[in-house]
């Protein structure tokens, strides 16, 4: 629940605005704590605190809008928000289909989703957390050296007010720990990591387990080898599977619908996945990374199936990007204090299938399974995938030996197509998949 005297102070600035000229207006205040500290080599590195209070303010003249946004919440400073901001909306270009979410669609309850932890950790228990998962990876028979080790909590109390009539607010709560460690010697080294992350400290993973995989992650990669060019069966490991999705939901974002620049401008209510895939967007996931119990607008949101046996059902749509594609909101909905809402995934995520990882490269003679990704090499207008990999050679159904020094490279439309899914799926980022294999993509080593 939002606390009363943020919703009176956002109150306040709107009638403010509204005094000012402003047909419209709406604010959303952020008071956020974090904690963080880092662990390398056995000794504690370093130990970070932060408090913010944030606030942006969007003002609506006709058809122009402008946001602004300020840390000084004193007297004074609120006083001038209103003012600057009717300035910089009667200099802004008219945006035909800027304005306030429509009424009827507002979120009436706040629903309790689970997201918040009370107790705020000390610095000493994140530093236990991190020594352990640290001397667990170094514990790895051939790691030689550490990245570190690194924890943290964060909290965010987030409060919208909107003069259309919206008034709500919540809390969210986030852990987070990685390990980062390196194998072997010389120019031979080879470096991997494991994390892990949840709105609750109950919900992550044994910090040792998770050093454990970074050091035997390391290790594994050791002695690379440079695979030759070919056509061949990839496979994604769950760890990045999610990347694959992020592409989607660039692709099928409102906006990039609305201006004609998506390789899927076309493509609702058509088969662009394997008859067997569904793909699911979920803000209401108790305990959800990404989970929140309304939109950036004050929408209403829900559990929306995205992809549904493969046929594209919907697109991720905000107020305005829905009026520009004469549709409605569908409540994703994102802002933060300095721009615009405009329309972002939640909890978004792939249905496992039924087959083991094992299973799913058990028919491979001869493939790809990656599990490190570098670069940015998706084209989101015509879908053209090529990306820096490494990862392992898959022969005769298991896995091979490391490779490093790769390109792997296809279509996403193709990709989509001709993709398996395995039974193991992590919710750990927001953005999650099971493992995938593509039955073909171009490989190019040496």
């Amino acid at each position: 629940m939002a606390a009363p005297d943020r919703l009176t102070l956002l109150d306040d600035l709107i009638a403010r605005a509204r005094r000012a000229g402003a047909d419209a207006a709406d604010v959303v205040a952020v008071d956020s704590q974090a904690l963080s500290v880092s662990h390398r080599m056995g000794r504690s590195e370093n130990i970070e605190r932060a408090e913010a209070t944030d606030l942006g303010l969007r003002v609506i003249i006709g058809k122009r809008q402008a946001v602004v946004s300020s840390t000084d919440l004193s007297t004074a400073g609120l006083e001038r928000l209103p003012e600057i901001a009717m300035d910089m909306a009667r200099a802004a270009p008219d945006d035909p289909w800027c304005g306030l979410a429509d009424p009827a669609m507002l979120a009436q309850d706040i629903i309790d989703l689970d997201i918040t932890e009370d107790a705020e950790p000390t610095a000493e228990a994140l530093q236990d957390m991190a020594a352990a998962g640290e001397d667990a990876a170094r514990a790895v028979s051939g790691v030689t050296n550490s990245e570190g080790a690194e924890a943290g909590w964060s909290r965010s109390h987030i409060v919208l007010a909107t003069s259309g009539g919206f008034r709500g607010g919540y809390v969210t709560s986030h852990y987070g720990f990685s390990v980062s460690v390196l194998a072997g010697t010389g120019t031979g080294m080879e470096s991997d990591y494991a994390y892990t992350s949840a709105v609750h400290s109950s919900d992550l993973e044994d910090p040792a387990q998770i050093g454990t995989q970074a050091g035997t992650r390391a290790v594994r990669r050791l002695n690379p080898r440079k695979s030759t060019t070919a056509q061949v069966p990839v496979v994604f490991e769950n760890l990045i599977a999610g990347r694959l999705l992020r592409s989607l939901a660039g692709a099928i974002s409102g906006p990039s619908i609305a201006r004609g620049t998506s390789f899927l401008k076309d493509a609702l209510g058509t088969e662009i996945f394997a008859p067997g895939i569904t793909i699911i967007d979920d803000p209401h996931r108790r305990r959800g990374l990404r989970s929140k119990p309304f939109d950036g607008e004050g929408v209403a949101n829900k559990q929306r199936t995205i992809v549904d046996k493969g046929v594209l059902q919907t697109w991720l749509l905000d107020s305005t990007s829905a009026r520009q594609l004469g549709l409605t909101s569908t409540g994703h909905a994102a802002r933060g204090t300095s721009a615009p809402p405009t329309p972002a995934p939640t909890n978004f995520y792939m249905e496992p299938g039924t087959l083991s990882f094992d299973e799913l490269i058990a028919d491979i003679p001869s493939g790809l399974l990656v599990t490190d990704l570098m670069g940015m090499g998706v084209n989101g207008v015509t879908g053209d995938y090529s990306q820096g990999a490494a990862g392992f050679w898959i022969e005769n159904g298991a896995v091979a030996y490391p490779v490093s020094e790769i390109t792997i490279a296809s279509n996403l439309k193709d990709m989509y197509r001709a993709l398996t899914v395995a039974n193991d799926l992590v919710f750990r980022s927001g953005t999650d998949a099971p493992s995938l294999r593509i039955d073909a993509m171009t490989v190019a080593g040496k």
